[in-house]
């Protein structure tokens, strides 16, 4: 074995444990930015607790000319963040054609152009809701296309200025905390377990017709809503 060699197998392995230190070291700063879930305890008063905030934001957003503003509204007196403002993240080279149902809702022909964008509704680090907006940008100033086809910014903010309403069409809830005849039943209500309460991803789904202020259809959203909007202190124990 030559001098060489035998100075290589002294130093051991090139970059071995070095590399994973340093691997790990800039992994821990990404670590550290991931939002924790949404910690509830599994009791009944948690479930409860739950079960209402998911209905207040359900119905603000029924009632609201724009799931953006409803979002942000949200964020500000329920989240602890320096920054309020909801942000649109396009999901890159996201693809869909409308079908038939859909052009008939916007009443569109075949031929139109329909334009899709998908997104993810930040506020801060946290993902409030997954949307998908089928929309006519014949119906839109070029000002707005751009934004739509170059920024951040959510569709809501984008169209303001057409003073929208929206149509709900569908409303499905994707989880509940207690279960239906809960208040009629109390047999229903699942037994605490004295750990945390498991919120899956996705709570609740809305589809939506968005009108100009001359009631014209320009867009079609679906919105699913996550279990990040529930990320707050639980009021009981």
């Amino acid at each position: 074995m030559s001098a060489h060699e035998r100075a290589a197998r002294r130093r051991g392995p090139m970059f071995g444990p070095h590399l994973a230190i340093a691997v790990a070291l800039l992994a821990a700063p990404l670590r550290a930015q991931a939002p924790a879930p949404p910690s509830w305890p599994d009791t009944f008063l948690g479930r409860l607790e739950a079960l209402a905030l998911m209905q207040t934001l359900n119905a603000e957003i029924l009632a609201s000319r724009s799931a953006t503003a409803s979002l942000e509204h949200w964020c500000r007196d329920h989240q602890s963040v320096a920054d309020a403002r909801v942000i649109a993240q396009v999901v890159p080279d996201a693809a869909r054609t409308p079908d038939a149902s859909q052009r008939e809702r916007l009443e569109v022909s075949a031929q139109e152009l329909v334009r899709y964008r998908k997104v993810q509704l930040r506020c801060g680090s946290r993902v409030l809701s997954e949307a998908e907006n089928w929309y006519v940008p014949g119906r839109l100033t070029p000002e707005m296309n751009r934004l739509l086809e170059t920024t951040t910014t959510p569709f809501g903010r984008v169209v303001e200025s057409l003073e929208p309403y929206r149509r709900a069409f569908a409303v499905t809830h994707l989880w509940t905390p207690l279960p239906d005849g809960w208040e009629r039943d109390p047999a229903l209500v699942p037994a605490a377990t004295g750990g945390a309460l498991a919120i899956p991803d996705a709570l609740f789904e809305h589809r939506a017709v968005l009108y100009t202020r001359d009631h014209k259809p320009f867009a079609e959203v679906r919105e699913i809503y996550q279990r990040a909007i529930l990320a707050l202190p639980a009021r009981s124990g």
